[in-house]
């Protein structure tokens, strides 16, 4: 059977996987696990489906076998992409047991495929080139180890065990499964793209790397597992060590005939950027402890997958598919040419764009280019698809005997391909132009010298920092008067964004984790205080001193005055804003609507909160930056009954790290209440075993700064057999702290205890200028929950008596069979966190407040009225 011309399930699920890449990029903010889905979708799906692939194809054509039934490989296929599939889903739903089944389907087809190759070496004993496709049956066979570190990454619940599964999981696959398989194809793969002779020694090269290569994995990975950094070193130089065997011949090979097509390139670059970024890790392995490295791995899996998995992927189809596609010498011409097509473009985009990506450069910067370099990377699959179309041209002219119009005279290939790398470079630069341009924040401002008049020593001293943990490590940093400082700065925290900001006006920029700045201090002839300027951060104690050794100390700051370190205002800069009591909302306003939710159909309730940072109006004259889930303070109300299940996708749409605590649910905090950086996002599922007024919060520190700025909201789980009333509102109390016009809280103030608001539902009086309706006799009950983040609250409706309180799980008046009768109560008294409900008649037409009896806070804005009406 041949394997010439276009089979669907051959050709069409890599670019199939790397399409659902691209989109899962463009879209990972609104998905869960949006790192793992680009990375698998890409590594797994689009790369693993190809080793299937043309592993078959080229032991087939090396031990001059012939070609395997397509029944047969169509089966193995349709098994390992389902198997893929089954696996993603699992994972983004978060049933570790579809996962578990989607690994399985995928372990089973590879481990099929390699026994097949395995019984065809066996048949070919002799064959010069059977040492190649030994990579291939080496590679299918780690593959199962590899799953089973990843399956059991699903389960595992984080920690020092996680960041070990995942360098073994990353060697197994990448290395393993994945490197191999390319190790072996290359052998004989580039010198046929480069048209010239397999280098002298290649066999015996293949022969004796491989191993070296497999013992190396060994080692990386038991290294990994133990958490003993020193294998971790022996295992990554042995895998280097490997790649240098074979690189020798394929350099040969190279000299005779250099690289002139895009596959070449492509392959070329990929096989770089594998071994560059291996001999960074094995340097950062070398130098750091082992969280350290496991940040440094966070960062590197991404340059892996596009530097390498992605570049060695089209590298390899972009030679491979005009050749199978067949028709003659003048088909695969045609094909070729397309396949060329802005080839140094897209190889300078993907290359240098991928490189600044890896540079510590502004994040809207690395957004920007980062796009640039998708859509490099994705404009090979119209390419490919147009190539396949001239392969079909070219094969019906030949038919037709159609005699090809006369070639104009080309212009010298190496200009042509000159001035289209030229392109691809500008493209580069117009996109990091780009990234500036939409965040000119991100550019240093004014910087004041700190030498102080003292005279430099031509010595620079160099200091690395790490921000973690609400702290800079060192947080003391001692230069000698006159040294030049310069100071790298490295985010090592989980999910939160920190920075460095110095007094001399220096300053890192944001730093989302893992990622490093470094900063020039310049001379320094003081002391030097900084500080991390995210909203909190600076009063948690993130400030860092720089002391000059070698000179009087006491020298001053900018300013004439010594700094403290300590910090009093809102950290935003400007006067605090003020609200006048006597003022009015606008005659737009509309009041929050505090009726009680319906109760969602289903006992399964899927809710996604979107957290966005925006200006607002949150008192008459006052505006502020507030913090918010799905964009209403405080966050929306859920409702649900006692063993409801709550599935919640939470995205982080703003500037800094954030994260949400369900007080509705009993489980270990460490994943679903991780802090997520910007751009992130996390699914958390709960079941509702209680019934309460529970309240939800960003739990990130500091937490009374992100929820005095808004990140909080309520669940209500009904207690069972509650009987049905005339009205339900629900009224969550909370404190502001203002900041400037615009700004964000005053965290001293918030430390403090010292709320220039108290409010119900986000905004101060809200209820008495735009009032609650009852009639007379109705029963309404009021659910209420004190979010805080600091006073306590005694809610009361003046002219008015509870007959039912429920108050943090029980009953304190009356029952749900009956309210209380000769009985009753005057307050519901509740701590931050607590909440519960009350009930009541109005027994005539009239105006009754609703107030927090703490009087100041009524006061404040912790107030409304309710109209009761006949």
């Amino acid at each position: 059977m041949t394997v010439r011309g276009f089979w669907p399930m051959r050709d069409l699920p890599t670019v199939g996987w790397l399409v659902m890449a691209a989109v899962a990029t463009l879209v990972h903010p609104f998905v869960p696990e949006p790192r793992w889905l680009m990375i698998h979708l890409l590594v797994l799906g689009a790369a693993g489906h190809a080793v299937l692939v043309w592993s078959r194809y080229f032991a087939d054509t090396l031990l001059r076998r012939p070609p395997t039934p397509r029944r047969e490989q169509t089966a193995r296929l349709i098994l390992f992409n389902g198997g893929v599939a089954v696996l993603v889903v699992g994972m983004l739903s978060g049933v570790w047991p579809l996962t578990a089944a989607g690994a399985s389907l995928v372990v089973t087809a590879v481990v099929w495929h390699a026994v097949l190759l395995a019984r065809q070496i066996r048949r070919a004993l002799g064959n010069r080139f059977a040492p190649t496709v030994r990579y291939y049956v080496a590679a299918g066979l780690l593959l199962p180890a590899g799953a089973v570190l990843g399956t059991w990454m699903a389960y595992d619940d984080g920690g020092v065990l996680h960041e070990r599964l995942r360098l073994a999981h990353i060697a197994v696959n990448v290395l393993g499964f994945l490197g191999l398989t390319v190790l072996g194809t290359l052998v004989t793969l580039w010198p046929t793209v480069l048209r010239t002779r397999i280098g002298a020694g290649a066999e015996q090269a293949a022969r004796r790397a491989l191993p070296v290569l497999i013992a190396a994995i060994g080692v990386l990975v038991g290294g990994a597992l133990a958490g003993w950094r020193p294998a971790i070193v022996v295992g990554l130089l042995g895998y280097l060590s490997g790649i240098t065997v074979l690189a020798l011949p394929a350099i040969r090979s190279a000299r005779v005939k250099p690289p002139s097509s895009f596959a070449a390139w492509s392959i070329l670059c990929a096989v770089c950027w594998l071994a560059g970024c291996l001999v960074v890790v094995t340097v950062g392995a070398a130098a750091t402890g082992f969280a350290e490295l496991d940040a440094l791995i966070g960062e590197v899996t991404p340059l892996l997958a596009v530097g390498f998995v992605a570049q060695i992927l089209i590298g390899a189809l972009s030679y491979l598919v005009p050749v199978v596609l067949g028709g003659g010498p003048s088909p695969v011409r045609a094909a070729n040419r397309v396949v060329d097509t802005g080839g140094p473009a897209r190889l300078v985009m993907t290359n240098v764009g991928t490189i600044v990506c890896a540079l510590p450069v502004p994040s809207l910067i690395r957004v920007v280019v980062s796009m640039l370099v998708l859509g490099a990377l994705v404009s090979f699959v119209p390419i490919l698809f147009a190539a396949i179309r001239a392969s079909r041209l070219a094969r019906a002219a030949a038919r037709d005997d159609v005699v090809p119009a006369r070639p104009v005279e080309p212009v010298r290939a190496s200009t042509r391909r000159s001035g289209v790398a030229i392109a691809g470079l500008a493209a580069v630069l117009v996109a990091a132009a780009t990234g500036v341009a939409l965040d000119p924040a991100a550019l240093d401002g004014p910087v004041t010298s700190a030498a102080n008049g003292v005279p430099p020593t031509g010595h620079t001293t160099t200091v690395e920092v790490k921000a973690a943990g609400m702290r800079f490590t060192p947080d003391t940093i001692e230069v000698p008067a006159g040294d030049r400082l310069v100071i790298t700065v490295r985010n090592a925290s989980a999910g939160d964004v920190h920075d460095l900001v110095l007094d001399t006006g220096a300053k890192s920029g944001r730093l989302a984790p893992g990622e490093t700045a470094v900063v020039d201090v310049g001379v320094a002839g003081r002391d030097i205080e900084g500080w991390c300027s995210v909203a909190g951060h600076r009063q948690m104690g993130m400030v860092l001193t720089i002391r000059v050794t070698g000179m009087q100390h006491g020298t001053t700051s900018p300013g004439g005055a010594r700094g403290t370190g300590k910090h009093t205002g809102s950290g935003n800069g400007g006067p605090r804003a003020t609200v006048d009591p006597s003022a009015t909302p606008p005659e737009d306003f509309r009041a929050r609507d505090a009726r009680l939710p319906a109760l969602p159909p289903g006992r399964v309730h899927r809710v996604r909160l979107v957290i966005t940072e925006t200006e607002r109006e949150v008192a008459p004259g006052v505006r502020q930056t507030v913090w918010t889930y799905n964009g209403t303070v405080p966050g929306p109300i859920l409702r649900g009954q006692v063993g409801d299940r709550f599935e919640i996708t939470l995205v982080n749409d703003g500037t800094i790290g954030h994260s949400i605590d369900f007080h509705a649910g009993a489980l270990a905090p460490d994943r679903p209440m991780r802090t997520i950086p910007p751009g992130e996002s996390l699914t958390y599922t709960f079941t509702a075993e209680r019934a309460g007024v529970w309240m939800y919060h960003c739990s990130t520190e500091p937490m009374s700064t992100h929820i005095a700025a808004g990140l909080f909201g309520a669940v209500v789980i009904e207690p069972p057999d509650l009987p049905p009333v005339d009205r339900s509102y629900v009224l969550v109390q909370s404190e502001m702290y203002f900041g400037p016009q615009g700004g964000t809280p005053d965290v001293a103030a918030i430390q403090e205890g010292k709320p220039d608001a108290v409010v119900f539902n986000g905004y101060p009086h809200q209820y008495a200028h735009r009032p609650l309706t009852a009639k007379v006799g109705e029963r309404v009950r009021l659910w209420v929950l004190d979010a805080g983040p600091n006073r306590p609250l005694s809610f009361h409706v003046v002219g008015g008596q509870f007959d039912r309180v429920w108050s943090e799980g029980r009953w304190l008046v009356g029952s749900p069979s009956a309210p209380a009768t000769g009985t009753g109560a005057q307050v519901l008294p509740l701590l931050p966190a607590q909440g519960g409900f009350v009930e009541l008649t109005f027994p005539e037409a009239g105006h009754y407040p609703v107030v927090d009896h703490v009087m100041s806070d009524a006061e404040r804005g912790a107030r409304g009225i309710i109209r009761v009406t006949k």
